[in-house]
Protein backbone atom coordinates (compact mmCIF):
# COMPACT_ATOMS: atom_id res chain seq x y z
CA UNK A 1 0.00 0.00 0.00
CA UNK A 2 1.62 3.34 -0.86
CA UNK A 3 2.16 5.86 2.20
CA UNK A 4 0.63 9.25 2.24
CA UNK A 5 3.32 10.66 0.70
CA UNK A 6 3.73 8.56 -2.21
CA UNK A 7 -0.55 9.59 -3.05
CA UNK A 8 0.31 12.92 -2.56
CA UNK A 9 3.38 13.00 -4.97
CA UNK A 10 1.15 10.88 -7.38
CA UNK A 11 -1.85 13.26 -7.08
CA UNK A 12 0.97 16.39 -7.93
CA UNK A 13 2.20 14.28 -10.89
CA UNK A 14 -1.20 13.84 -12.18
CA UNK A 15 -2.40 17.17 -11.75
CA UNK A 16 0.40 18.91 -13.45
CA UNK A 17 -0.03 16.23 -16.48
CA UNK A 18 -3.65 17.34 -16.38
CA UNK A 19 -3.21 21.11 -16.34
CA UNK A 20 -0.53 20.57 -19.02
CA UNK A 21 -2.54 18.96 -21.45
CA UNK A 22 -5.42 21.38 -21.22
CA UNK A 23 -3.32 24.11 -21.22
CA UNK A 24 -1.20 22.47 -24.42
CA UNK A 25 -4.63 21.57 -25.90
CA UNK A 26 -5.84 24.92 -25.86
CA UNK A 27 -2.98 26.41 -27.47
CA UNK A 28 -2.98 24.20 -30.44
CA UNK A 29 -6.75 23.15 -31.28
CA UNK A 30 -9.01 26.56 -29.71
CA UNK A 31 -6.36 29.50 -30.07
CA UNK A 32 -6.23 29.75 -33.62
CA UNK A 33 -10.35 30.08 -34.00
CA UNK A 34 -10.00 32.68 -31.56
CA UNK A 35 -9.43 36.48 -33.01
CA UNK A 36 -5.90 37.30 -32.61
CA UNK A 37 -6.72 40.93 -30.53
CA UNK A 38 -8.63 38.79 -27.94
CA UNK A 39 -6.93 38.84 -24.48
CA UNK A 40 -6.57 35.34 -24.14
CA UNK A 41 -3.75 35.73 -25.96
CA UNK A 42 -1.77 37.48 -23.80
CA UNK A 43 -1.70 33.86 -21.99
CA UNK A 44 -0.34 31.63 -24.59
CA UNK A 45 3.39 31.91 -26.14
CA UNK A 46 3.92 32.21 -29.65
CA UNK A 47 2.46 29.41 -31.94
CA UNK A 48 5.59 28.40 -33.07
CA UNK A 49 7.17 27.26 -29.64
CA UNK A 50 3.93 24.89 -29.51
CA UNK A 51 6.31 22.39 -32.18
CA UNK A 52 9.89 23.91 -30.33
CA UNK A 53 9.42 22.98 -27.01
CA UNK A 54 7.89 19.39 -27.72
CA UNK A 55 10.97 18.59 -29.77
CA UNK A 56 13.12 20.01 -27.44
CA UNK A 57 12.09 17.81 -24.82
CA UNK A 58 11.48 14.98 -26.67
CA UNK A 59 15.48 15.25 -27.50
CA UNK A 60 16.13 15.85 -24.29
CA UNK A 61 14.49 12.47 -22.94
CA UNK A 62 16.26 10.61 -25.56
CA UNK A 63 19.74 11.94 -24.44
CA UNK A 64 18.77 10.95 -20.79
CA UNK A 65 17.54 7.71 -21.57
CA UNK A 66 20.73 7.25 -24.03
CA UNK A 67 22.95 8.11 -21.04
CA UNK A 68 21.20 6.07 -18.21
CA UNK A 69 21.76 2.97 -20.99
CA UNK A 70 25.15 4.09 -21.24
CA UNK A 71 26.20 4.05 -17.89
CA UNK A 72 24.25 0.88 -17.42
CA UNK A 73 26.46 -1.04 -19.78
CA UNK A 74 29.45 0.62 -18.86
CA UNK A 75 28.73 -0.25 -14.98
CA UNK A 76 28.01 -4.16 -16.23
CA UNK A 77 31.00 -4.37 -18.42
CA UNK A 78 32.99 -3.32 -15.49
CA UNK A 79 31.87 -5.69 -12.84
CA UNK A 80 32.32 -8.26 -15.94
CA UNK A 81 36.00 -7.51 -15.52
CA UNK A 82 36.51 -7.41 -12.15
CA UNK A 83 34.94 -10.87 -12.13
CA UNK A 84 37.16 -12.50 -14.78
Amino acid sequence: MATATDQLVGFGLVTFSLVLFVYYTLWIIVLPFIDSDHGIHQYFLPREYAVIIPVAAGLLLLLFIGVFIMFVMWKSRKHAKKSD
